[in-house]
């Protein structure tokens, strides 16, 4: 497997102290108090960690072989995938910015599916909207941004019930639009940027999107449960 061309821009994103707590939070207030959790594409362990420190324990699945590496010199148990871990065994997995990465999403979050068991829950969390794709989602690996629809529709394809699906970040999207516009050719994204949209925009943004999470945002979730029985 080629390694992954955007731990760059993960390492700058680390810098967003609210966003990065908005996505732990989100994790946590949907585990429906499961002990463990699986982070599927941990990435470099941003939130993983953050989870752990929580008091939750986190398996990390991660394919890149360099940023396994990271993970657990973070002291953290990765695997490369999914395969080793019994059907319908866990109670818990959330995957934040990964789906997009994968040419067979629905295949994946079909073996997820597969793992869950039942009652498990799964949170999905990935950029929206193809209008805003850039030199950014080109440069880290990016197949596809997702409709709200379109990503409950995938996940109810899976065999999962979907419970919430929302839109976040209002702001955000025109934000990436101005970045589409006028960003960097080469998609890296800038660390000041990211601390001054994240200091003063993004709280902003949370506030409205209480009204406009069902209409718009620069990322969509869904969180979905394995039915029992």
């Amino acid at each position: 497997m080629n390694a992954y061309e955007g731990t760059d821009n993960l390492e700058v994103m680390a810098e967003a102290r609210n966003y990065n707590a908005f996505l732990r939070d989100l994790v946590l207030a949907n585990r429906a108090e499961a002990p463990t959790a699986v982070d599927f594409g941990a990435g470099i362990g941003t939130f993983a960690r953050m989870v752990r420190d929580r008091g939750i324990d986190v398996l990390c699945i991660e394919p890149d072989v360099a940023q396994c590496a990271v993970l657990r010199e973070h002291g953290l148990e990765a695997l490369a995938d999914l395969d080793a871990l019994p059907d319908a065994s866990l109670p818990y997995v959330y995957s934040l910015n990964v789906m997009e990465h994968i040419e067979d999403d629905a295949g994946a979050l079909l073996q997820i599916a597969g793992k869950l068991a039942p009652g498990g829950r799964l949170l999905v969390y990935v950029p929206a909207f193809d209008v805003l794709f850039s030199s950014m989602d080109r440069k880290v690996g990016h197949h596809r941004r997702y409709r709200r629809e379109g990503l409950a529709a995938l996940v109810e394809a899976a065999g999962l019930e979907v419970v919430t699906a929302r839109y976040v970040d209002c702001v955000g999207f025109l934000a990436t639009l101005a970045y589409k516009a006028l960003g960097s050719d080469k998609g890296d994204i800038d660390r000041r940027s990211v601390v001054v949209f994240d200091r003063i925009l993004f709280p902003i943004s949370r506030l409205l999107d209480r009204v406009l999470g069902f209409v718009v945002g620069k990322n969509v979730y869904v969180v979905a449960r394995k039915r029992q029985g």
